[in-house]
């Protein structure tokens, strides 16, 4: 086992989220520095804002037709300015094997950009360059990024 020096330096911010439009905000900002691959696991309770941020996202990069929730799909893919990016969601997931069988680790083999709902379903069998939590807090929303640095 490394020492503390080995590990890659980890960044976490957190931000009160007031509306929809905030969330959008902060989306356009992260969207602003992606690049490809790039993985991010997106957590939070069922309403939350993962889909609405994963929106933003898209739209920022360019995205101009409809963006649906992947929940009965599984993944949604688009074409954007910064290459593919696919919106997985992994709540219907009953196991790893699961998401082997419906080609879930096909999208981690490309050099794209994943969001992935409900990550914690798939058991740490893909790894994340950031988390984003989302929490319900008065009447918005906390978001709490966590990225690790490029080791």
């Amino acid at each position: 086992m490394g020492n503390e020096s080995d590990m890659p330096p980890i960044v976490e911010t957190s931000e009160f989220l007031a509306d929809e439009a905030a969330t959008l905000a902060l989306a356009r900002r992260f969207a602003g520095s992606l690049r490809a691959p790039y993985s991010v696991a997106l957590l939070g309770d069922l309403g939350a804002g993962k889909t609405t941020f994963v929106r933003g996202v898209l739209r920022a990069l360019g995205v101009t037709g409809t963006i649906k929730s992947p929940t009965y799909a599984l993944v949604e893919s688009y074409p954007t300015s910064r290459g593919e990016v696919h919106h997985l969601d992994a709540y219907r997931i009953e196991n790893v094997e699961d998401f082997e069988a419906r080609g879930g680790f096909e999208y981690f083999a490309t050099p794209s950009i994943r969001f992935v709902e409900w990550p914690q379903r798939l058991h740490g069998a893909v790894g994340f360059d950031a988390e984003i939590r989302f929490e319900f807090e008065a009447e918005g929303r906390r978001v709490t990024v966590v990225m690790k640095a490029a080791a």
